[in-house]
Order: structure tokens, then sequence, then C-alpha cells
């Protein structure tokens, strides 16, 4: 069964914060629903939905809100799901405000808070947190992902340290050539991935 994450924004306004969330969510096949609901304009539906949503079958809440709404801590008040709170950016302290009332939570009915418009990471948040309740599929999915990153944060690297080579008239012959010492980057940077691998 595909896992299956409810997004609640305060207002219309806030779609842009999720637009990548779902980009990313969709990647993971994880079923996004998405929802607009405000914590002060319509406290009853946000309170209905958060009482139902275990049993309608979401399995993380994801709740982007602006200013002081605090959508995401009154959600979290009303289920034991796992709620993932994007602060929008805001006219007004450029969403400080509404970072300190996402994260600033009482003990016990905690939030996790991602950066100011940061709804991708949300997204691979929520696609971790369900690595660890069952869906081991995504699990492969995820380290995939990151042995890519690695492969093209080093691809980059060694093209970079050519580049600079050549620019400088480095001689690349002999056994202690460029691109001698790229191979040896290259190897390290293998022995570290397996590394990471054995840890996770």
């Amino acid at each position: 069964m595909m896992p299956k994450a409810a997004l609640i924004m305060g207002s219309k306004s806030d779609w842009p914060s999720l637009k990548g969330c779902v980009a990313v969510l969709k990647r993971f096949d994880i079923e996004a629903e998405v929802h607009v609901a405000s914590a002060h304009r319509t406290p009853e539906k946000v309170a209905a939905f958060a009482d139902s949503a275990r049993e309608n079958g979401f399995e993380v809440i994801i709740a982007a809100a602006g200013k002081a709404a605090h959508l995401a801590g009154v959600i979290a008040g009303h289920t034991t799901l796992p709620v993932i709170g994007i602060p929008v950016k805001s006219s007004f302290m450029d969403g400080l405000d509404s970072l300190l009332s996402t994260v600033q939570m009482p003990t016990g009915i905690p939030v996790a808070t991602v950066a100011v418009g940061g709804g991708d990471n949300a997204a691979y948040l929520a696609a971790q947190i369900r690595l660890d309740l069952g869906h081991r599929q995504l699990a492969v999915v995820e380290q995939r992902r990151r042995q890519r990153r690695v492969a093209t944060a080093l691809h980059e690297a060694v093209v970079e340290m050519l580049e600079r080579a050549a620019a400088a008239g480095h001689d690349d012959r002999g056994p202690h050539g460029v691109h001698d010492l790229a191979r040896d980057v290259e190897v390290e940077a293998g022995f570290r991935a397996v590394r990471l691998h054995r840890r996770q």
C-alpha cells in the first residue's frame, strides 16, 4: 500500500512553499493530499482533520503557514502522528515570526520544523520518517539519491582539479601526475561512501 501524507496550508497563497514538497514526495511514491485550512479562520476544520487523520490513512502531516499562524502546532495538539512544520516567509520579519511560532512547542507536543520555505526538506524528512515505520523500499530510493549526490560532487571536484592543473600548466606525466591524484581522490571517496553505507 502506498504511504500517504497530508499537506495542510493556511491559505492558498502558501502554495509556493509546498510545490517542491509535493514533487519530492511523488519521487518517493508517497501519495500527497493537499488541503487548505487555517488555525485561526477555520479552527474547527483543522481540529476535525487532525483528529481523524490517522483513521483516514495518513501517516505524516506537513503543515505550512506564515506569520504567527501556529498551524502545525495546533495540528500536533490533535494527533499523535508525526507533524512537520514549514514556516512560510512573510512580509514581516522575513519569516522569523513564522519560524518561531512553528518551532517553539511545549514539551510532549513536538513539531519537526524545517527552514523558512523549506518545503523540499519537509518532504525528505517525511520520507525518512516513513523509512523507520516500515516502508523499506523507500530506503533504497533514498540511498540511491544520496549516492548520486556523492558521485556528482566527486565528479565536479575532480573536473575542477584537472581544469586548475591544466590552467596552471602542470605536467600530468609521471607517477604523481594530476590524473593519478584525481584517481586517488576517487578511491578515497569510494571508501568513505562504503563506510557511510555500512553505518546506515
